[in-house]
């Protein structure tokens, strides 16, 4: 039997992957989230309820991804964390914001889909573009209150090595207790009750558009998007959230016993590596969303395009016209010839 100061170290394989797979989506999901979120500004005279949730949804992403830098800089440096108490709280808040809220949001934009297909015309009267604005607001305000404890956990000192650390599990028996308290409570709140909702606003859609007929080509086109969103968020639910959500309870469960295996510490301890890239990599998977389930997104990044082009060429004709026209008046007095007094 074996506790976890007596195994065989995990860090160089830590630091490697956490560095690599942050870097990968960082470039990804800055470059996706960012893309998104401008085509969806600039057309925001298209704006719906559904609209208002992408959005906030790209925003959630990138305010995540302009963190996960200083968590590659920590692992770059073996684990050593050079920027100080407040940066450190920071960076572990960001992430488990855009957890929770990329969450919320997508409950919000399945709901929306719901009623939009099960209840049309009850839709039109309980869902708008307002309501949506004041349902963003309170998941920002209920996820930023209820991650508050994350900015509890700030750096503290290793005295084995002396390195400055941050992201690290506090060795005290009352801070592992009080993690996992943390943790029954985000289990049920942020990933229990909203995978049911999403769970019962699929199985309302599914049956909805089995029992409608599809001769239409608006009800092609809605089955289509509802399938693509039902297909992408149960993806990103299954891929990233679900795993971390297991592996983080079994973990600190793990963490509370003392005559555990140094191979199944180890193997728990890697685990937690590879499950906590995977959720932090829901950002990249929410540019999906955006592209195949998203209310006409690539229609408004063929206008966004379109626009632009028509303004490059708008600039560049006003620009040529004051030549044109002198050129004009050159050769027209030419033709005149000289004046003479």
């Amino acid at each position: 039997m074996a506790n976890f100061d007596t195994c065989e170290s995990i860090d160089d394989f830590r630091n490697k992957v956490y560095s690599t797979v942050y870097s990968i989506i960082t470039v990804f999901g800055m470059v996706g989230n960012g893309f998104a979120l401008f085509v969806l500004i600039r057309t925001s005279v298209q704006q719906s309820a559904f609209h208002v949730y992408m959005i906030n949804l790209a925003v959630s992403d990138l305010l995540c991804v302009t963190t996960l830098p200083l968590r590659v800089l920590y692992y770059v440096s073996k684990g050593h964390w050079y920027l100080g108490d407040f940066l450190c709280r920071i960076s572990s808040y960001a992430l488990y914001v855009n957890l929770y809220c990329s969450i919320f949001f997508m409950v919000a934009m399945s709901f929306t889909r719901f009623l939009a297909i099960v209840f049309p015309v009850q839709n039109l009267k309980l869902v708008n573009e307002r309501k949506a604005r004041f349902v963003c607001a309170g998941i920002w305000i209920f996820i930023c209150v209820a991650s508050s404890p994350f900015l509890l956990s700030g750096t503290y000192t290793d005295p084995a090595t002396n390195k400055t650390k941050c992201f690290e599990p506090p060795e005290q028996k009352g801070g592992l207790q009080k993690l996992k308290t943390l943790n029954y409570i985000s289990l049920v709140v942020g990933f229990i009750i909203p995978f049911l909702v999403i769970l019962l606003c699929y199985v309302g859609i599914i049956r909805a558009l089995l029992t409608s007929s599809t001769s239409m080509n608006k009800q092609r086109h809605t089955r289509t998007k509802a399938i693509r969103m039902i297909v992408i968020v149960m993806l990103v639910f299954l891929v990233s959230f679900m795993p971390y959500h297991i592996q983080r309870t079994v973990h600190l469960h793990v963490m509370g016993h003392k005559d555990t295996s140094c191979e199944d510490i180890i193997y728990m301890q890697k685990s937690v590596v590879v499950t906590l890239c995977l959720a932090a990599s829901n950002s990249c998977f929410d540019p999906m969303l955006y592209f195949f389930s998203g209310e006409n997104f690539r229609r408004r990044v063929s206008t966004f395009r379109k626009n632009s082009v028509s303004a490059t060429q708008h600039r560049h004709r006003m620009a040529c016209e004051p030549e044109a026209l002198e050129q004009e008046q050159d050769k027209l007095q030419a033709c005149n010839g000289p004046q003479g007094n």
